[in-house]
């Protein structure tokens, strides 16, 4: 049935359905308006801002790094200015045909290719990544006259890192490489990742690594305007960054050519300190490296040469590598006597040529033994009966407590990184040494091994320095240290590292007289006196010879044991020998007896320090020791890496000995 509606009931109909529309269109107006005040008014800045950011660019401006010094002012690290090829990722649609494209301009080999892929799987799709660095001036006309072909593709100006000297000190001064995914974590585990960003390098070892704070410098910040492709159109604003700080060394780098090239081919260790302030004047570990090879990444050929060479290279031998000390730690041995009341001066010892333990028999280097010795006379001819008895005398405890607080078994604090521990033998750290229960026991005839610098006994070369520096500086000890001033190179501020004493050994004058005068008539009459010869100055000395593995019973012939299974050659010294302003430690891997390969080194280094000239002496010849004693009877060690685990016992068999 159809509904009939009056004209009035249809005019109101339709009003309503205006008045409805009007009001949804008002709401929906009200709606647009509200949010056009909300985006406009209440969210301008926001908006503003990212408006702005698609507008402007802020790039980071990445500080020149700090260079190194020696103590007089000769360059060991430094930056130059060359240019690199890099490639965008996110801007390029075929990476491989765009790399084939620029190899047909400039070379590119397969090296370069690989090291891009490596550095393309670390770096975001974003970055720039180097395909070529060092790019001549005619390579650079090249890419830029067709870089119109290649989008992505930027020639830039970059500071590269160069170490003048090669290898010199390399272990020192360490070297830097490109950020890697660690570097970043450690990085944002600091919060300074706006201080590295832009930054490709990081500081990887030695100097580079433990000064890269005071190296880096504060990172800038430039405001580009840019267009829609992304590129600059004019600058904005610049916040110039800070350059890193300058380090000048207390090396003196000529010393240390002279005593790298004494050590010719030969591996080992030289460290030499200034007594009254712990400054490093030379720091040596044979053979190093070129840290030049890992600036832009080392190769896979030259990094398989380095790691897997049986030479070790990579090691710092001179505060990381621990040794038995061997005779020179004889005088630290005699001031311990002393001190604990358990020997005079002239108190005198028989020796028979032997020492009897448990039914073991010590046996001492001199067959028929040096007759009735005293405390001078035992440091003179290294008499091993001497410090077989006051090792039983003073007890395993007695000797470590002498010898901690001259740093031995502990690391010395200094700003080379990568320091070990060495190894300070006491019963409780064999406890810890140790597994099994049967192992653990502390035994006598250890703490007699211990007295000659045997047995457990592992130091750095450093630790020896460091030690000997204390003693003949009267018991005043230094933190070690390789940085003397910090310089601003904007103003030429320099902040001077000052001397850091760690502590004073409570030694009486009379007991570090005896000792000194002892170690000069080492080079007087002694085991050194053939490497001291001639020298026109007085200088304080003691050999060292520390096996490598045990003689069980059988005579030491050097000629029928393999290189790497030869003892290694020590020597410490002072000098001169009144005021001493040089202590040193110098360690020979295999080099045999003390007085033949350590102590000429350890001669050149002191000529050069006091005379300031180099002895003419070929780099590698050994001295020959003649018939004069140093050592030894002990058991077999190796360093602390590859420390043997063999428990040395006190059978009462005759241990073998070797003479110098």
């Amino acid at each position: 049935m159809m509904e009939f509606r009056t004209p009035d009931e249809e005019l109101g109909r339709f009003r309503r359905r205006v008045l409805i529309a009007g009001i949804f269109i008002a709401v929906c107006f009200g709606l647009l308006v509200a949010r056009f005040w909300f985006l406009q008014v209440v969210r301008y800045d926001y908006y503003h801002t990212r408006a702005e950011d698609n507008r402007i660019a802020l790039l980071p401006i990445v500080p020149g790094r700090g260079s190194i010094t020696d103590r007089n002012g000769v360059p060991l690290a430094r930056n130059y200015a060359a240019y690199t090829l890099e490639i965008t990722p996110s801007r390029v649609r075929d990476l491989e045909a765009t790399i084939d494209g620029l190899a047909e301009i400039i070379e590119i080999d397969a090296r370069d290719r690989r090291r891009f892929k490596k550095l393309l799987e670390e770096s975001k799709n974003f970055e720039s990544v180097p395909i070529r660095t060092r790019l001549t001036e005619e390579e650079v006309a090249r890419v830029i006259a067709r870089r119109y072909q290649f989008p992505g593709v930027e020639v830039q100006a970059r500071l590269f890192r160069d170490y003048p000297h090669g290898d010199l000190a390399s272990h020192v001064i360490g070297y830097i490489g490109r950020i890697n995914q660690r570097d970043r974590e450690r990085i944002e585990e600091s919060g300074d990742e706006a201080n590295y960003r832009g930054s490709e390098y990081i500081g990887k070892s030695g100097l580079e690594l433990s000064y890269e704070a005071v190296l880096h410098g504060i990172t800038g910040a430039e405001q580009v305007e840019v267009n829609a492709g992304g590129r600059a159109v004019r600058q904005l604003a610049r916040t110039p960054g800070v350059a890193g700080n300058d380090l000048e060394l207390t090396l003196n780098i000529e010393m240390q050519k002279v005593a790298e090239a004494a050590f010719g081919k030969r591996r080992g260790a030289l460290v030499a300190i200034e007594p009254a302030t712990g400054g490093v004047l030379a720091l040596v570990s044979k053979p190093g490296y070129d840290p030049n090879l890992f600036v832009d990444g080392i190769s896979t050929e030259d990094w398989k040469s380095l790691n897997e060479s049986p030479d070790h290279p990579l090691v710092n031998r001179a505060i990381f590598s621990a040794y038995p000390p061997g005779s020179t730690f004889k005088p630290f041995m005699a001031m311990a006597g002393l001190s604990a009341g358990k020997r005079t001066i002239t108190q005198t010892i028989p020796d028979p040529g032997y020492f009897m333990f448990g039914g073991h028999r010590f046996m001492d280097d001199k067959p028929g033994g040096h007759g009735m010795v005293d405390l001078p006379k035992s440091i003179v001819v290294s008499c091993n009966t001497y410090y077989y008895q006051l090792a039983n005398d003073l007890g395993i405890d007695g000797i470590a407590n002498f010898m901690r607080p001259l740093g031995f078994g502990s690391r010395t604090g200094i700003d080379v990184p990568g320091e070990a521990e060495g190894v300070l033998p006491t019963p409780e750290w064999k406890k810890k040494r140790f597994r099994k229960k049967e192992h653990q026991k502390w035994f006598g005839g250890e703490t007699i091994s211990v007295g000659i610098g045997q047995g457990y006994n592992a130091y750095t070369p450093l630790q020896m320095a460091n030690a000997l520096a204390a003693l003949v500086n009267d018991g005043k000890m230094f933190r070690p240290h390789v940085v003397r001033h910090v310089v601003n190179p904007a103003t030429g501020e320099r902040r001077v590292v000052e001397p850091e004493p760690i502590r004073t050994i409570p030694l009486k004058p009379e007991h570090v007289a005896a000792v000194r005068q002892a170690m000069v008539d080492v080079n007087r009459a002694g085991t050194g006196a053939r490497a001291f010869a001639g020298a026109p100055y007085s200088a304080g000395g003691k050999t060292g010879t520390a096996q490598v593995f045990s003689l069980r019973g059988q005579r030491y012939v050097e000629g029928r044991v393999s290189e790497r299974l030869r003892d290694h050659s020590w020597f410490i010294a002072y000098a001169p020998a009144d005021k001493p302003t040089i202590a040193l430690a110098v360690l020979v891997e295999n080099g045999g007896f003390g007085a033949q390969s350590a102590a000429p080194i350890a001669r050149q280094v002191i000529d050069f320090h006091l005379l300031g000239k180099r002895r003419e002496q070929p780099a590698g010849e050994d001295i020959d020791a003649g018939d004069e004693g140093d050592e030894h009877a002990g058991h077999k060690h190796a360093e602390v890496h590859a420390a043997d685990p063999a428990q040395p016992d006190a059978g009462g068999h005759d241990e073998g000995v070797r003479s110098e």
